[in-house]
C-alpha cells in the first residue's frame, strides 16, 4: 500500500490540485432520430464495399411533393468520381418506390434491383467522373410497412397548431426510404442542390441558401435551395407546409457578416407571437457558441428551423427541422452545426462526437446564459446517468436506433463525461482552445471518439487513456466513501470507491474533490488525483477539520456518496519524514534562477513545477544541491512539488518576478 502525505500550502477557500498514488434530462431537450426501432443497413456488407467503389461530390434533388401526404416524384443526379475501374454503381432505393429510368452521363440504361440496392452500368476508369440521373416516384415507407424503420418521410398535423406538414427525417439509415443516395458517413457530398416543388400556398425549407422561388403557373411554385458545404447524406432535408417566414441576425464572433436565421413558422396566427421570444434567443446562442468552439461554420449560408409536429428537433445542416421553440432544444440542435454538420461521426458508434457535444453546448448555455439552472441542470443528467447501474457512451451495436440514439447514454453520459474532462484539463482556455483546434482539423468531414482524446492530450498534455477507457469504452459510475482522524491540526484521511458495474470497469482514475470544514477557519477545497480504490492521506497543518462537507461538491463528476467516517482509531500508518524541513529554496522571490538544496536522504527525488491551476510546466529529477532556471516563465507564483520513492514530501510556492 502507498501512501502520501501532503504538506497543507493552501489558505482560505482555495482549490489546489495533488497527485495522489495507487493504494491496492427532460425529453424535451432530445433529437428524435427516426423510429424507436431496432434496424439495420439494408445493404450487405459486400454491397456496402461496392457502393465505396465511387466518391459523391454533389447530388441534385429536383421533386414535387406537398404537404398532405408523404408522396414523392421526381429526379436525383448523383455526381461521382470513380475509386477503381467500374462497370456498375450501386445505391440505394426503397424497393417500393418506382424507378421510370436511370440515365448515365445523360443516356437511358438498363439497371437491375434486388430489394432497395440498385445497380446501373457505368463504365468509368479511375479518377473519372459520371452523373448518375434517377426518374422516380411512389410512397416512402411507414414504421409499418418497413419493419426495419420507417419515417424517412412523414405527414402529420401540428395537435397543437392544426397546420399539416410534410418533412423528412433520415438519420441513421432512412434516407433511402424517400431519395436514391449511398448512405456512408464517410462519403460527404461536396454540395448539394434541392428544388421541391409545392403547391402555391405552402413553402419549402431545405439546406444552404434559397437561390429562387419559380412560379410554375399551374398553382405550383419550385424553391429552389442550393448548399455549398460538405454535407452527409442523413442531413439533406425537405419540409413543406404553409409557413411564413420570420427572420433574425447572429453576429458571432469570426463571422465577417451578420448571419440569417431564417425561420419558417406555421401560419396559424398565434404560433410566432407564441415563439417569437425564443426565436430570438438563438441569435445569443450561436454568438456564444462562436466564441467557445470557434465561428459558425455556414456562415456564409445561413441557419434556420422549418416547423414540424415532432416532440423534439433534427439538425438537418443550416435548417433544423423542429416541433417547438424551447432554449434546451433550440441550443441543442444549433450546437450541432459544429459537432455533427460540420464535424460528422465516423461511424454511429462514434455518435458521441454529434450528440455528446451538441448535449454539452446546450449546458454551456445554461452555464452562460442562465447560470442561476446550471446546477439543478447538471445533476439532473447525473442522476438520469445513474438510473441505470452499466452502459458505455461507445456504442457497440451500430445498428441498433434505440441504442444509438439513448438519451441516458449517449446525450447524458455523453456530455458529463465532457464536463469531467473539462475538470480534468483543469484549464478552460486550453479545454475550448482543443475544442476549437478539434473542429479545424476535422472541418468539413469525420471523427471518432479518439480523435475528441487526441485533440485534448495535444493541448493539455494530459494522458486521457485511462479516462476514455473507463467513462467512453467502460460502464458505469463510483460510490465514493472517506474516512478521517484530526490530531490537532493534522489529519489523516482515506478516499475509497467501489464501482456500479465492477466486472467492466472495476476502478475510476478521474480526480475528485473534497470539500472540508475546518473550525475557525473557511471550508477549503482540496483537488485529489486518483489511481486506485483506496489511498490514505497524511495532510499536515491544514487546520482543526470537523467534518467532510462534499464529495464532489462542484458536481463535475457522475458518483454516488457512500459514507463519510470520523474514525478516532484510524491512522495512515505514514512514518513521519522530517528531512522535508530541511529543503531549501532560495532566492524566493527570484529575478530568474533558484538554488536547491535537499538533505543526502532526498538525492534523486523527483520535481514537478507545476503552475497554480496544476498544470504541469517541468518535470526533473534532482540532486542534492541543483540549481533550476525559470527564465522561459512569466512572472508569477509556481509549485514545486517534491516526491521520493511515489510520496510527496514537499510543496513549496515559488514567486517569479
Amino acid at each position: 500500500m502507498k501512501k502520501i502525505i501532503l504538506p497543507c500550502v493552501f489558505g482560505l477557500s482555495t482549490l489546489f490540485s495533488f497527485s495522489q498514488n495507487e493504494n491496492s434530462t427532460h425529453c424535451y431537450k432530445r433529437d428524435i432520430k427516426g423510429s424507436q426501432i431496432a434496424k439495420s443497413n439494408t445493404l450487405t456488407v459486400a454491397q456496402i464495399a461496392e457502393s465505396e467503389k465511387y466518391n459523391v461530390h454533389f447530388y441534385a434533388l429536383d421533386v414535387a411533393m406537398d404537404n398532405l401526404s408523404t408522396d414523392i416524384g421526381g429526379t436525383v443526379e448523383i455526381h461521382a468520381t470513380a475509386n477503381m475501374a467500374l462497370d456498375s454503381a450501386l445505391f440505394e432505393l426503397f424497393q417500393t418506390m418506382t424507378i421510370t429510368q436511370i440515365r448515365v452521363n445523360g443516356t437511358p440504361v438498363p439497371f437491375s434491383r434486388n430489394l432497395s440496392a440498385v445497380k446501373a452500368p457505368v463504365n468509368a476508369t479511375a479518377g473519372q467522373s459520371f452523373i448518375i440521373a434517377i426518374d422516380y416516384n411512389g410512397t416512402p415507407p411507414t414504421a409499418a410497412t418497413n419493419p426495419l424503420g420507417g419515417a424517412g418521410m412523414s405527414n402529420a398535423n401540428s395537435p397543437s397548431w392544426g397546420n399539416e406538414v410534410t418533412w423528412s427525417l433520415s438519420q441513421p439509415f432512412s434516407a433511402y426510404e424517400w431519395w436514391p443516395c449511398k448512405q456512408s458517413l464517410t462519403d460527404k457530398a461536396d454540395s448539394c442542390s434541392v428544388k421541391i416543388t409545392v403547391p402555391n400556398a405552402c413553402k419549402a425549407g431545405s439546406n444552404g441558401m434559397l437561390q429562387n422561388v419559380v412560379d410554375l403557373g399551374n398553382g405550383t411554385s419550385r424553391y429552389e435551395w442550393k448548399n455549398t458545404h460538405l454535407i452527409d447524406y442523413y442531413l439533406i432535408s425537405v419540409a413543406v407546409a404553409h409557413y411564413v417566414e420570420y427572420n433574425v441576425y447572429a453576429n458571432p464572433v469570426g463571422s465577417p457578416a451578420p448571419v440569417l436565421i431564417q425561420n419558417y413558422i406555421y401560419d396559424n396566427p398565434a404560433t410566432l407571437p407564441n415563439f417569437q421570444a425564443d426565436i430570438n434567443e438563438t441569435a445569443d446562442f450561436m454568438e456564444l457558441f462562436a466564441t467557445l468552439v470557434g465561428p459558425y461554420p455556414f456562415d456564409d449560408q445561413k441557419y434556420g428551423h422549418c416547423m414540424a409536429p415532432l416532440s423534439g428537433g433534427m439538425e438537418h445542416q443550416t435548417m433544423t427541422t423542429q416541433g417547438f421553440f424551447e432554449k434546451s432544444l433550440t441550443a441543442h440542435e444549433l450546437g450541432h452545426m459544429w459537432f455533427g454538420d460540420h464535424v460528422t461521426c465516423a461511424t454511429w458508434a462514434d455518435i458521441w462526437v454529434n450528440e455528446g457535444f451538441a448535449s454539452y453546448l446546450d449546458y454551456l448555455m445554461v452555464e452562460n446564459l442562465y447560470p442561476a439552472e446550471k446546477v439543478q441542470y447538471m445533476l439532473d443528467v447525473h442522476t438520469n446517468v445513474m438510473s441505470s447501474l452499466g452502459g458505455s457512451v461507445w456504442v457497440l451495436d451500430s445498428l441498433n436506433e434505440t441504442r444509438i440514439f439513448s438519451g441516458r447514454l449517449t446525450y447524458d453520459k455523453g456530455s458529463a463525461i465532457i464536463h469531467t474532462m473539462r475538470f480534468m484539463v483543469n484549464n478552460d482556455t486550453q479545454f475550448f482552445q482543443a475544442l476549437r483546434n478539434y473542429q479545424t482539423m476535422f472541418a468539413d468531414s469525420v471523427a471518432k471518439g479518439l480523435d475528441v482524446k487526441a485533440a485534448l492530450e495535444t493541448v493539455s498534455g494530459i494522458d486521457f487513456t485511462n479516462m476514455f477507457n473507463e467513462w467512453y469504452f467502460g460502464e458505469g459510475y463510483p460510490t465514493y466513501s472517506t474516512r478521517r482522524h484530526a490530531v490537532g491540526n493534522d489529519l489523516n484521511f482515506e478516499i475509497t470507491h467501489t464501482a456500479s458495474k465492477p466486472s467492466v470497469t472495476p476502478t475510476f482514475t478521474n480526480p475528485i474533490e473534497i470539500k472540508f470544514s475546518r473550525t475557525s477557519q473557511a471550508d477549503t477545497t482540496i483537488r485529489f488525483d486518483i489511481t486506485g480504490n483506496s489511498t490514505q492521506y497524511f495532510i499536515p497543518n491544514i487546520g482543526a477539520v470537523t467534518n467532510v462537507v462534499a464529495i464532489d461538491p462542484n458536481n463535475w463528476v457522475i458518483n454516488q456518496v457512500g459514507t463519510n467516517v470520523n474514525d478516532a482509531n484510524f491512522y495512515t500508518e505514514i512514518s513521519e519524514f522530517s528531512s522535508s524541513d530541511f529543503i531549501t529554496i532560495f532566492p524566493n522571490p527570484t529575478a530568474g534562477t533558484v538554488q536547491i538544496n535537499l538533505p543526502n536522504e532526498m538525492s534523486n527525488c523527483s520535481l514537478k513545477i507545476t503552475d497554480l491551476n496544476g498544470k504541469v510546466l517541468k518535470k526533473s529529477i534532482i540532486s542534492s544541491s541543483t540549481k533550476i532556471s525559470l527564465e522561459e516563465y512569466h512572472a508569477g507564483t509556481y509549485l514545486f512539488v517534491f516526491e521520493l520513492n511515489d510520496t510527496l514530501i514537499k510543496i513549496e510556492k515559488v514567486q517569479k518576478n
